[in-house]
């Protein structure tokens, strides 16, 4: 079974158990036995084992891994260390420099966001190599929204930075007026001139945060 090994396990465990789940969980053992399916499999769950539940303030959505060998780690818009940068992460760093003076690191792994409490969830956990979205509507959705549905559920503030359609579409499971929801294109090379760059969402997550009295994120990228 799962083992995320923080509170998730306690708060997922009934998610665990669906029908729906145990056969998403049957197709990923095919897949993973027949295919090259990334990322790793000990690192489907990166954005939950990293940011517990209790310590989330931000949560940025994604839409699959990325697809090609030695860059998917299991957190959105993150590679590890030693690959390019992907297009869409460089945008996203040319939009905090903007924002923020940030400059850029040298590398793509935003592993020290999500230490902070930033859930860089993907919307579905898996892909086929070189296979965009061949694992959407096995029940990946699913689990996500159930996911977002809890971390609505918070108490606390928490801020959602939702880029592009497929982000979008996740809005109507936040409905706690203690959160904030904010909108943008997504950070594509695409769509990034249609109203990602010059959004702002960093600094502006940060002041919700500091007027909501909780702590902010440091951005930089370690």
């Amino acid at each position: 079974m799962v083992n995320i090994g923080n509170s998730w396990d306690a708060r997922l465990a009934e998610e665990f158990e669906k029908p729906y789940y145990i056969e998403l969980r049957e197709f990923l053992k095919k897949e993973y036995a027949e295919n090259t399916v990334f990322p790793p499999m000990k690192d489907i769950f990166n954005s939950l084992r990293y940011a517990d539940y209790d310590n989330i303030r931000v949560v940025i959505i994604g839409q699959d891994p990325y697809h090609q060998p030695g860059q998917a780690h299991g957190l959105a818009f993150s590679v590890k260390k030693g690959c390019p940068v992907p297009p869409s992460l460089k945008n996203i760093y040319a939009e905090l420099k903007q924002d923020l003076g940030i400059e850029p690191p040298p590398h793509g792994e935003l592993t020290s966001w999500a230490k902070q409490g930033v859930l860089l969830l993907n919307a579905v956990l898996t892909v086929r190599m070189s296979q965009p979205n061949s694992h959407r509507g096995r029940g990946w959705e699913q689990f996500t929204d159930a996911v977002i549905e809890k971390v609505n559920m918070k108490t606390t503030p928490v801020v959602y930075l939702l880029w592009g359609a497929n982000a979008k579409e996740k809005a109507r499971l936040i409905t706690n007026p203690n959160h904030l929801v904010l909108t943008a294109a997504h950070p594509s090379p695409l769509s990034a001139y249609n109203g990602f760059f010059g959004c702002r969402h960093f600094s502006k997550a940060n002041t919700f945060l500091r007027n909501s009295g909780a702590v902010e994120i440091n951005w930089e990228i370690k």
